[in-house]
C-alpha cells in the first residue's frame, strides 16, 4: 500500500469516527461527509488517486456496497470523477471553487441544522436517476420525433392566447389544472382509451415523475412496501427508494409481471406497472392478467399505479382495455404525459385519481409545485381541440416506423457484437442485448465512450432492483433524423465492435 493510500484511510478513518459519533446516519452517508470533508480542507489534494473500493472496505471494515454508495454521491457533486480501469481521482480543487460553483455543497460545519432524512434520502438516489443533461438526440431513449413536432401551430395557439389574455387570466391558476383542458383530456382517453372518469379526478402535472412525487408523498410511509416491475424505470425507483418504502421487485414473464410471485407478497400498499408497454422490455399486459392484478389489488386493500406508457404506439394496431376501464372499485392511479407524445420541454402530463385521494394530492400540489403554466394549459386544450393532437400522433408513429426499420436494419447488418431483441414496432425506443457477458466497467467504459461521440444511451443493468438478469443498451432512434442516424449508426456500432 502506497504512502498517499495509508494516510487517506488513516484521516478519513479518523473522520468517520467523530461523524458517527455526532450524526447518527446510515454508513455510507457518514463516510461521504467524513471524505468530503477531508478533501474540502485539503487533507486529501486535488488530483490524488482515491484507494480502490476493495481496499477501503478491508481497511475500513465496511461493505463495498457502503464505499460505492459513498463514491457515487461524491461523484454526484463532482468532487471525486470516476474512470473505469483508472479509479477514482478528486476533482475538488480550492482555487478554482468560486469559479466553479455551480455544484451545492453541502454544510462540513456543525454550526448548520441538520439535513432530514428524507432531504438524505432524495439526495442519496439521485444516482438512481437516467438524468442526462445533454442535447445528445442519438440515441437517446424516450423521445418521440422531434422534428415533426408542429412548431407553427403551436406557436401560432400561443401567439393567440398572449393576445387576447385578460389580466384575471396573469393571476393564481387552480392548483390541479384549469378546467377547460382537464375536459379535453377526458373526452381524449374517453375516445381513445375507453376511460370513463369525472374531470375533476383528473390533475394536470408536469410528468410522470411529478405524478409519482405527489402520489408517494400522499401515501407512503416509512417501510410501506410497494410493489414495482423488475426491470422497471430507474426514476420509479429513485422516487419510491427516496420515500423509504420497502421495494418489492417481481419479475416479467411473457404477460407482464409474474402474477405467482405477486401472490406470495404478504402486503403492499401500491403497485406499480406500465401494462401497455412494459419498459424497458416492451411486453404488453395481457387482459388475464391486468383482471389478476385488480383482483390481487382488492384482496390486499392496495391500489395500482397505471403508468401507461407509450401506450398510443404499443395500441396502434390491437388495443388492451385500459386497468383503469376494467377497474370497478375506485382503486386505480392512471398516469399519462404529453412529454413522449410532443417533446419532453413542454414539460405537461396528467393522472386520474380515485376519488378519495383527489384532496390529498391537491393539498400536496398547492404546498409544492403549485400549478403548470396557465398559458401551456389553454395552449394544450386548444391543441387537443382543434385535433391537431390527433394528427400529431399519427405523423410521428409513420416517421418513427420508418426510423424503426431504418435502425433495424443497418445495425442487424453491421453490429457483430450486440442483438436486437426480436419484437415489433411498438415502442420509441429499442433494446440490444450483449452477446457475451460483460463487467460493469466494461460496459460503463463502452457508454463512456459514446458520449465522446456525443450518442446517448442507457444501461439496462440500472433497471434492475437487485442483481441484473439481462445485460444490454437500450436505444432512442425516433428522434433522429435519417442521415444523422445512418453516420450515428456507424459510430455506435464502430465503438461496439472495437471494444467487445
Amino acid at each position: 500500500m502506497n504512502t498517499n493510500y495509508k494516510f487517506i484511510i488513516s484521516r478519513v478513518g479518523k473522520e468517520y469516527t467523530q461523524q458517527k459519533k455526532r450524526k447518527p446516519y446510515n454508513k455510507y452517508i457518514v463516510l461521504y461527509r467524513s471524505l468530503k470533508i477531508c478533501i474540502h480542507n485539503r487533507e486529501i489534494p486535488h488530483n490524488w488517486l482515491l484507494p480502490s473500493t476493495r481496499l477501503l472496505a478491508s481497511e475500513l471494515k465496511m461493505s463495498r456496497t457502503t464505499i460505492n454508495k459513498a463514491f457515487e454521491l461524491l461523484q454526484l457533486e463532482k468532487i471525486i470523477i470516476a474512470k473505469p480501469g483508472s479509479g477514482s481521482r478528486v476533482n475538488y480543487d480550492p482555487a478554482t471553487e468560486i469559479q466553479n460553483n455551480s455544484e451545492p455543497i453541502l454544510d462540513c460545519h456543525e454550526n448548520y441544522p441538520q439535513i432530514s432524512e428524507k432531504g438524505i434520502s432524495y439526495l442519496s438516489n439521485l444516482v438512481l436517476l437516467n438524468r442526462p443533461h445533454t442535447n445528445n438526440l442519438a440515441f437517446r431513449p424516450g423521445l418521440p420525433p422531434l422534428d415533426v413536432f408542429p412548431a407553427y401551430q403551436w406557436k401560432k395557439l400561443m401567439d393567440g392566447y398572449w393576445r387576447y389574455v385578460k389580466s384575471s387570466g396573469l393571476s393564481y391558476s387552480n392548483s390541479t389544472g384549469i378546467i377547460d383542458l382537464k375536459k379535453s383530456i377526458q373526452n381524449y382517453l374517453n375516445v381513445s382509451r375507453n376511460i370513463k372518469c369525472n374531470h375533476r379526478q383528473i390533475v394536470v402535472v408536469s410528468g410522470s415523475l411529478q405524478s409519482l412525487y405527489l402520489i408517494s408523498n400522499s401515501l407512503i410511509n416509512p417501510k410501506d412496501s410497494v410493489v414495482v416491475e423488475n426491470p422497471l424505470f430507474p426514476n420509479v425507483h429513485s422516487v419510491f427508494k427516496s420515500s423509504q418504502a420497502n421495494l418489492i421487485p417481481i419479475d416479467i414473464d411473457n404477460e407482464g409481471l409474474d402474477i405467482k410471485k405477486l401472490e406470495m407478497v404478504p402486503k403492499a400498499k401500491i403497485i406499480h406497472v406500465t401494462p401497455s408497454n412494459h419498459y424497458p422490455l416492451g411486453v404488453k399486459m395481457s387482459l388475464k392478467r391486468r383482471q389478476e392484478i385488480l383482483q390481487w389489488a382488492s384482496k390486499n386493500s392496495a391500489l395500482v399505479i397505471e403508468n401507461d406508457y407509450e401506450n398510443e404506439i404499443a395500441n396502434a394496431t390491437e388495443s388492451i382495455p385500459s386497468i383503469y376501464s376494467l377497474d370497478t372499485q375506485d382503486r386505480t392511479i392512471y398516469i399519462g404525459t404529453f412529454n413522449r407524445l410532443l417533446h419532453p420541454s413542454i414539460r405537461l402530463g396528467y393522472m386520474i385519481l380515485p376519488k378519495y385521494l383527489v384532496a390529498t394530492v391537491s393539498a400536496i400540489q398547492e404546498h409544492s409545485h403549485r400549478f403548470v403554466s396557465p398559458s401551456i394549459q389553454v395552449v394544450m386544450n386548444q391543441f387537443i381541440d382543434k385535433n391537431y393532437l390527433y394528427k400529431h400522433i399519427k405523423t410521428s408513429l409513420l416517421m418513427a416506423r420508418k426510423r424503426h426499420d431504418l435502425f433495424v436494419s443497418i445495425f442487424n447488418e453491421k453490429c457483430k457484437t450486440m442483438q436486437l431483441q426480436k419484437k415489433p414496432f411498438s415502442s420509441f425506443h429499442l433494446l440490444a442485448f450483449f452477446k457475451n457477458k460483460i463487467s460493469t466497467d466494461k460496459e460503463q467504459l463502452i457508454i463512456q465512450k459514446l458520449k465522446q461521440h456525443k450518442i446517448s444511451v442507457f444501461s439496462l443493468r440500472k433497471c434492475y432492483v437487485g442483481h441484473a438478469q439481462k445485460q444490454g443498451l437500450i436505444l432512442g432512434y425516433s428522434s433522429v433524423r435519417p442521415a444523422v442516424l445512418k453516420r450515428k449508426l456507424d459510430l455506435l456500432i464502430k465503438v461496439l465492435n472495437k471494444e467487445l
